[in-house]
């Protein structure tokens, strides 16, 4: 018998602290970074707790400073945070990230290999917790840490399955901490087809199917037991293939792009959070879509996440 909801969405996943530059130009030349929070797992949770929605995030992380600055802007943010583990023998992950002037992927450089969060595994799965959530959200990011965070994601999967939990999955695919190719395709895919929501951008949907459409690629998860996919298509919007229903949703204009990392995590909270509230799926990509439009125009990964108040007063 799974026991009673307690809240809304959990994730898993690490954290890292992210140093911003001040401006452009190549990062050894830089002399001054904003500090910030990363991590595609935490962005969805953060701009979830934004909306109003009960939200938890399990994780490790060291004692350092780095670790106990993440602990507390999550805690800041309204997340549940009873299931990080800080470990004073290991330490927390970090990032640099660059300034571009063009509306092009800013470079990023990752200082993650060995940290806590890699070191996750089964082990560190409390299942009656996780089991007392509405939803799992997921990404590919968490299982490319390590063989045992693979292996923790996939009991996530049978744990929420189990107790009749809804589970969202974005590839964000990191060819950098997979083997090969491959491998990275092959163990995506086998998590990708067991999620209800799935949230692919085009190329990613390509990479993993074979498939050169958003249509066909919607169909591919459709077909294997998805219950909505929302393929993302950069500044052309999104199509989505949902239970009764399928389209198009073009983007929200912006003036200016400043930042695209973090836009897909925005629009995973858009659509998570509207699915969640039973609102048809056009709606929801059309909230995603607006959330992401937002990101695309700050600096950081989480700045252009709005609050409830703010999504009432001007969101779709």
């Amino acid at each position: 018998m799974s026991p009673p909801i307690e809240r809304d969405v959990t994730v898993f996943g690490e954290m890292m602290m992210m140093l911003v530059a001040d401006r452009p130009g190549l990062l050894e030349d830089v002399q001054t970074f904003h500090k910030r929070t990363a991590g595609a797992e935490t962005n969805v949770a953060i701009g979830l707790a934004r909306l109003g929605l009960r939200v938890a995030w399990a994780s490790r992380l060291g004692t350092d400073s780095m670790g106990r600055y993440l602990l507390g802007e999550m805690r800041r943010e309204g997340v549940d945070c009873s299931h990080v583990i800080c470990d004073p023998s290991q330490r927390t992950g970090f990032q640099f990230k660059g300034r571009v002037t063009d509306g092009s992927d800013p470079p990023v450089e990752y200082h993650r290999k060995g940290s806590a969060a890699s070191t996750m595994g089964p082990q560190d799965i409390d299942g009656r917790w996780l089991a007392a959530s509405r939803h799992l959200h997921a990404t590919g990011v968490f299982p490319a840490l390590s063989p045992s965070c693979l292996a923790a994601a996939h009991l996530t999967f049978d744990i929420a399955r189990e107790a009749g939990r809804t589970i969202s999955f974005d590839a964000n695919l990191r060819p950098s901490l997979w083997s090969s190719a491959e491998v990275m395709r092959r163990e995506i895919e086998a998590l990708a087809v067991r999620a209800d929501w799935l949230l692919p951008g085009l190329e990613e949907g390509r990479f993993l199917t074979g498939h050169d459409t958003p249509q066909a690629i919607a169909r591919h998860y459709r077909e294997r037991g998805a219950r909505f996919v929302a393929v993302k298509l950069g500044a052309g919007g999104a199509w989505f293939d949902a239970e009764g229903a399928s389209g198009h949703v073009p983007c929200f204009a912006v003036p200016c792009v400043l930042d695209t990392v973090g836009a897909g995590d925005g629009f995973a909270a858009g659509v998570i959070s509207a699915l969640l509230e039973g609102l048809d799926p056009a709606t929801a990509v059309r909230r995603g879509a607006w959330i992401g439009a937002r990101a695309v125009q700050v600096l950081g990964d989480t700045e252009g996440l709005p609050t409830r108040a703010q999504l009432e007063a001007e969101g779709p």
